[in-house]
């Protein structure tokens, strides 16, 4: 079904269309502006064509800066004196420390303290202050209410707040001026700002256009919720997925219970979809396959052990006889060079020479090094290996 433009605007939740455009026009002189991106292999694959707003290349790595840099800089003078306050499992803790760095305030972060390391280095290079905590979403609730006592600063929730949520619908907003004939967005979804921000902006601007919210098998709440009609909570999860482990609020819960048409839940195990694209794109004459850090191995921090990873690059070798296998690691993943040689060569003996290993260095690397994180050149991070 064709969407079509929208006579009215979308009524009765707030925020609305004029704050969310208010909060593009605050943040814009602060973020990125990112691209759309597209790929016939994955039209064909899906039999559909499919627009990717990546906002992975966004300033702090993902879209929660412009969340987080709408509340800030809609603060008032007296109330951003006093710094702000926030608990998050890693990407909203960055933007808003980048965000308070940005106007000159102190901020408090939250963290569990399972909380991936590559994420509290970030958020200590912004300038943050963390307390770790019990990977509890009470825990977090805890810790960040007795900072606000000490401090009297301001909380910026991570999801609970209208000026985040607007912050988060500029990305859809974006989408849909430069993509304005679109049937459907997917968005992942965890405590629901960036679905919320999505549904509104979407819907306000275009009638019939569909709104479908992603999330992991293992952290169902958002799933649950919609088909009871009740706020399901979710008090720890275990999924790989470690930004997407919060709950919907009341706030985000009645948003997207009257504005999105569905939850599409998201396996934990790779394995079977993985196999299919190898095979897929040997068939159709790919010459490699690369992967990047947060998924393939070494990733055991995350939560996958690193000898399933490797079976898997394992399986990948057999299944795809012809294309070169590339693991991209990133530029601050800090992970240990004996680590990531032991997997290289590893996996170089069971695809019979076929592997690739690629070091990344670029945006975010050239970002960091600005708030202090102490990265390597690429030379030196090869020649470490």
């Amino acid at each position: 079904m064709q969407a079509t433009p929208n006579p009215r605007p979308l009524t009765g939740f707030s925020p609305d269309e004029q704050a969310i455009a208010a909060a593009h026009a605050r943040i814009a002189p602060h973020i990125h502006r990112t691209p759309v991106l597209t790929s016939t292999s994955l039209d064909a694959m899906a039999g559909a064509r499919l627009f990717f707003k990546c906002d992975n290349f966004q300033k702090t790595g993902s879209f929660k800066i412009r969340g987080a840099t709408n509340a800030v800089f809609s603060l008032s003078e007296e109330e951003a004196a006093r710094g702000v306050v926030t608990h998050s499992s890693g990407n909203h803790a960055a933007a808003l420390a980048c965000a308070a760095r940005w106007r000159g305030i102190p901020a408090w972060i939250v963290m569990p303290k399972n909380a991936p390391a590559v994420k509290c280095r970030a958020v200590e290079g912004y300038g943050g202050k963390i307390t770790f905590c019990e990977p509890r979403v009470s825990a977090r609730q805890e810790a960040a209410e007795k900072i606000l006592r000490e401090t009297g600063a301001v909380m910026i929730h991570p999801f609970d707040d209208d000026r985040i949520i607007a912050g988060q619908a500029t990305a859809a907003k974006e989408l849909l001026e430069d993509v304005p004939d679109l049937d459907a967005v997917l968005a992942p979804v965890s405590g629901g700002g960036l679905l919320s921000g999505t549904a509104l902006a979407a819907k306000g601007l275009l009638a019939g256009i569909r709104i479908f919210g992603c999330e992991p098998e293992r952290a169902d709440d958002a799933y649950r919720s919609l088909a009871r009609g009740t706020l399901q909570t979710l008090e720890q999860s275990d999924t790989i997925a470690d930004g997407l482990r919060a709950s919907l609020a009341p706030r985000t819960f009645a948003i997207l219970r009257n504005t999105v048409d569905g939850i599409l839940l998201v396996s934990e195990t790779p394995w079977p979809d993985v196999l299919e694209l190898a095979c897929h794109a040997e068939a159709t004459g790919w010459d490699s396959i690369w992967y990047a850090d947060h998924f393939m191995p070494p990733a055991g921090e995350l939560g996958v052990p690193i000898a399933e990873s490797w079976t898997m690059l394992a399986a990948l070798a057999a299944s795809v006889p012809r294309i070169r296998l590339g693991h991209l690691v990133n530029g601050n993943s800090y992970r240990h060079p004996a680590v990531v040689a032991k997997m290289a060569a590893t996996i170089d003996h069971v695809s019979g020479g076929r592997f690739t290993l690629g070091l990344g260095a670029g945006w975010q690397e050239n970002e960091h090094r600005a708030y202090g994180i102490p990265f390597s050149s690429t030379r030196e991070r090869m020649e470490s290996l």
